[in-house]
C-alpha cells in the first residue's frame, strides 16, 4: 500500500545501519560549540573551512574569491535599491523518519528566511536599546526554483531515501545520495544556478554547516547548506528556538564570520583579538544563550571610550534571541553576490533566474495531489490535499471507479484540499484539474483509493492457492520501495499446497523494503474480556552472508489501517541463522518456521483489523511467506480453518500433499461418532462427500482423487456437527 502522508512508516529499520555505526568511535562534541540546552553543536562552518585550508586547489581558490571580493567592495555598494533573488532547493535525505518532514515546514523556513532577511520580523522592535535603529533590510528575498537542471517543472522540493541522511561524517555522501536517488533528477545541481538546503537526519554532529565563497568548487552542487531537519522552520519537528539557524547558516554563505571571527569557538577570550571583519558589529568572544548584558571585550571603545555592548541578538552569535544583522553585514553579503568567481553572482543573475524558474509572478508548473490514506474501509472519508506548483487558483476534481469495477457514478469536488467519504467497495482514479486562471494543467492518478468491502471472517486462512498475481487484488496489497523487486506468487511450491508468496531479494541493493497488507477480518465477535485471537504464519529464509541482518515485522491495526502498531520482530540470526551464498527456495516443510503470535489483544478485536508484514532487506536472500492464519483460541501448529476454530481432529496430516493418487488422512479422535469428509474447492462448493465412522484414537482414512482434476481443494471432516479443514493439491 502507498500512503502519501506519510509514504510509509519508517520504510527501512534503523539496526540496518547500526551495527555499522557501533563499529565506529563515538563521536566527541565540542561542547563549547553547543547552545545551553542543545545536544548539537549549533554551527560547524568555520571548522570545515579549517579542515579544507590543507588542500592547495580551496587555498588557491579563496585566494582568487576573496581578491575578487576586495574589488567589489572598494567600488562601495553600487546596486544599493537592488533586490536579489536567490533561487533555493531544498533536498529532503530521509531515511522513512521523522526527518522526511514535510512540505509546509519547508514552506515555513522560507517564509523566515525571507522575513529575517527583509527585516520584516516584528521583534526587530525589541532589540537592546544599545542596537536601537540598527537592524538592517538585507534586501535579499529567497524563491523557490522550479526548472530543474533537465528543464523538468518542479516545486522546489526533492526527497531522496538513504541511509545516509542518518550518516553525515562525510556531507559529500549524503549528496552524492540525493545526485543518485531523488525523486525529480538525478543528477547534480550546480551551485553557481541554485542555494541547495540538504535536509537531514544528522550532519555530523551539527545543527548546520556551509563554505565559505571560493572559487574552489564553486559550480559544485555541495556549495549549499546542510541543516538538520529540527532546525528546519518553527513548526512540525522544528521550533521557534531552533527556527534562525538558516537564517545563520545562510550568512555565512554570503561571506558573514561569527560575530566573535572566523572560527567555532564561542566564549574564547581570545576572540577579542579576532575581528568578523564587519565594522559595526562590536567585538566579542560569542555567547550560547541569551545574555543581552554580554560584554565581552575592551578592544571595541566608540570615539568617546565608551566600551560597546556585545551584538548578542545578532544572528551570527550562537543566541536564542537572535533577531537582526546590521548595515555593514548586509553591505558585505550584499558585495558577496557581486562575486562571479563564487558562482553567487551567476545565482542572483536575471538570465540564471529566468532559467531555474524563479523570476516574475509564481505560475501553475504542473497539478499534483495527495491523499491522508489511500486504502479505507467502506463509509470512511479521504482527505485530498492538493500539491500543484507553484500558484493555482481554481480546482476541479473527478472521483470515478476503476476499469473493471462495477460500482457507484463518479463524484466530483472544486475545492483544494476536499474530503471525500467513500460508501462503495472497489478501486477509484481520482484527476484534479488544477488552474492558475491562465494556465491549467490535469493530473490522474489510476486506482489511487481502494475501498475495502465486507469483512472476512474467522478463521481466516491465506494459502494464496487461489491466486496467479498479487497485482490489485482486493484481498491483499503490495508495497516496494525502492521500486525493484517485490511480493509476488509462487507457483511451483508452498508449505501447504503449491502455492506461496515470494520476495526475490537476493542481491537486491540495500535498504529494501517490502509490504503485504490484508484486506479487512471481522474479529469483533471475540469475547473483549474471556477470548483470544492467535495469529500464525509460516516463513522461509536464509541469510546471503552470515553478516546480513534482514527484518520480517509484523503490523496490525484495529481501525482499517489509520493506526498500525508493531506486535513482532524477527531479525538477523533470529530470522535465521543459515546461509546460502547462492539464490535459495525451500525444498522441504522443513525449510518452514511456523510463528505464532498471542499478542492480538482486545482492543483489535473490531470488525476492521488488518495485519501486515514488512520485510526489511539489504540485499541478503529470498524471502517466503505461507499460511496466514488468524483463528480464536491458543495456538496451533495445524492449519485452524473449522467454522468455530476448534479442532475436533488432534494430530491431523494429510498426505501425500500435492498428489497425484491416494490422499491419507490420518488424525486422532477423542471421541467416536458418525462423521462425513467433504472434498470442496476453494470456494467452498462440494465435489464429493463420503460418510465415517470414526472411532475414539487413531483413525486412518484413504481416498482416491483420480477422478478431480489438477488444481486446489479443500479436504472437511465433520464430526458431531463441527469441522476442520485441510488445503491440498491435486498434481
Amino acid at each position: 500500500m502507498k500512503t502519501f502522508s506519510t509514504l510509509a512508516l519508517f520504510l527501512v529499520a534503523f539496526s540496518i545501519f547500526s551495527t555499522a555505526q557501533a563499529q565506529k568511535p563515538q563521536r566527541v562534541l565540542d561542547v563549547q560549540n553547543m547552545r545551553e540546552g542543545e545536544n548539537v553543536e549549533y554551527c560547524i562552518t568555520h571548522k570545515k573551512h579549517a579542515a579544507l585550508l590543507q588542500n592547495p586547489d580551496y587555498v588557491n581558490g579563496l585566494a582568487i574569491a576573496e581578491a575578487e571580493f576586495a574589488e567589489v567592495s572598494k567600488k562601495g555598494e553600487t546596486q544599493k535599491a537592488t533586490i536579489y533573488t536567490i533561487p533555493v532547493v531544498f533536498h529532503v535525505l530521509h531515511f522513512g523518519g521523522v526527518e522526511n518532514i514535510s512540505d509546509a515546514q519547508i514552506l515555513n523556513a522560507l517564509d523566515i528566511l525571507n522575513r529575517d532577511y527583509r527585516k520584516q520580523n516584528a521583534d526587530t522592535a525589541t532589540v537592546h536599546p544599545d542596537f536601537q535603529g540598527m537592524p538592517a533590510d538585507i534586501q535579499v528575498e529567497f524563491r523557490l526554483a522550479t526548472i530543474a537542471p533537465n528543464g523538468q517543472c518542479f516545486s522546489g522540493i526533492t526527497r531522496t531515501f538513504s541511509p545516509l541522511s542518518l550518516q553525515g561524517d562525510d556531507g559529500g555522501n549524503q549528496v552524492d545520495a540525493i545526485v543518485a536517488g531523488n525523486n525529480v533528477y538525478n543528477g547534480q545541481w550546480p551551485g553557481n544556478r541554485y542555494l541547495n538546503i540538504f535536509i537531514c537526519g544528522e550532519i555530523g554532529g551539527a545543527a548546520g554547516y556551509t563554505y565559505k565563497p571560493s572559487n574552489w568548487g564553486a559550480t559544485s552542487m555541495q556549495n549549499g547548506i546542510w541543516i538538520l531537519h529540527d532546525y528546519v522552520g518553527a513548526i512540525g519537528t522544528g521550533s521557534v528556538g531552533a527556527s534562525r539557524a538558516l537564517t545563520h547558516e545562510v550568512g555565512h554563505w554570503l561571506n558573514l564570520d561569527h560575530t566573535w571571527g572566523g572560527n567555532n569557538n564561542p566564549g574564547n577570550a581570545s576572540s577579542c583579538n579576532t575581528d568578523d571583519n564587519v565594522a559595526d558589529t562590536p567585538n566579542c568572544i560569542g555567547v550560547t544563550a541569551c545574555l543581552l548584558n554580554s560584554n565581552t571585550c575592551n578592544s571595541d571603545n566608540n570615539y568617546w571610550g565608551f566600551d560597546i555592548r556585545d551584538n548578542v541578538e545578532n544572528y551570527m552569535d550562537y543566541s536564542y534571541c537572535s533577531k537582526m544583522y546590521t548595515e555593514g553585514q548586509r553591505t558585505r553579503m550584499r558585495n558577496a553576490l557581486q562575486v562571479a568567481s563564487t558562482g553567487r553572482a551567476n545565482v542572483v543573475s536575471a538570465a540564471n533566474l529566468v532559467a531555474v524558474g524563479a523570476s516574475g509572478t509564481p505560475y501553475l508548473c504542473k497539478a499534483d495531489f495527495s491523499a491522508d490514506q489511500t486504502t479505507i474501509c467502506l463509509d470512511n472519508t479521504v482527505q485530498f490535499q492538493d500539491q500543484s506548483y507553484n500558484a493555482v487558483s481554481s480546482w476541479s476534481w473527478v472521483i470515478t471507479p476503476s476499469t473493471g469495477w462495477s460500482f457507484a457514478n463518479g463524484t466530483s469536488a472544486s475545492s483544494a484540499n476536499p474530503a471525500i467519504t467513500f460508501d462503495t467497495p472497489g478501486m477509484y482514479d481520482i484527476q484534479l484539474t488544477a488552474s492558475d486562471g491562465t494556465n491549467s494543467d490535469s493530473e490522474t492518478k489510476s486506482g489511487f483509493i481502494r475501498v475495502l468491502g465486507a469483512p472476512a471472517s474467522i478463521p481466516y486462512w491465506e494459502g494464496f492457492e487461489a491466486y496467479t498475481s498479487l497485482t490489485n487484488l482486493p484481498n491483499w496489497e503490495v508495497f516496494n520501495s525502492p521500486t525493484n523487486n517485490t511480493f509476488v506468487i509462487e507457483s511451483n511450491f508452498g508449505h501447504t499446497g503449491t502455492k506461496c508468496v515470494r520476495l526475490n531479494n537476493f542481491g537486491q541493493a540495500a535498504s529494501n523494503t517490502d509490504e503485504l497488507t490484508s484486506s479487512n477480518i471481522d474479529l469483533s465477535g471475540i469475547n473483549a474480556t474471556s477470548g483470544s485471537v492467535t495469529l500464525s504464519f509460516r516463513y522461509a529464509y536464509r541469510k546471503r552472508t552470515s553478516s546480513d541482518y534482514e527484518f520480517l515485522k509484523v503490523f496490525i491495526t484495529g481501525n482499517c489501517g489509520e493506526n498500525w502498531a508493531q506486535r513482532k520482530t524477527l531479525g538477523g540470526n533470529q530470522l535465521s541463522n543459515q546461509v546460502s551464498s547462492t539464490a535459495w527456495a525451500p525444498t522441504s516443510q522443513a525449510d518452514w518456521v511456523t510463528v505464532h503470535m498471542t499478542n492480538v489483544t482486545a482492543n483489535y478485536f473490531t470488525d476492521n483489523f488488518r495485519m501486515r508484514f514488512k520485510f526489511e532487506g539489504e540485499g541478503g536472500n529470498n524471502f517466503f511467506l505461507d499460511d496466514i492464519n488468524l483463528y480464536s483460541g491458543s495456538p496451533s501448529n495445524d492449519l485452524i480453518v473449522s467454522v468455530d476454530g476448534q479442532e475436533q481432529f488432534e494430530d491431523l496430516n494429510l498426505y501425500p500433499n500435492p498428489t497425484d493418487g491416494d490422499v491419507h488422512i490420518q488424525f486422532t479422535a477423542q471421541a467416536g461418532g458418525a462423521g462425513q469428509l467433504h472434498i470442496t474447492d476453494l470456494t467452498g462448493k462440494s465435489i464429493v462427500h463420503y460418510p465415517l465412522q470414526v472411532k475414539p484414537g487413531a483413525n486412518l482414512v484413504i481416498t482416491d482423487t483420480k477422478h478431480l482434476a489438477s488444481g486446489s481443494y479443500l479436504m472437511v471432516l465433520e464430526l458431531n456437527g463441527e469441522s476442520s479443514i485441510r488445503p491440498f493439491v491435486v498434481k
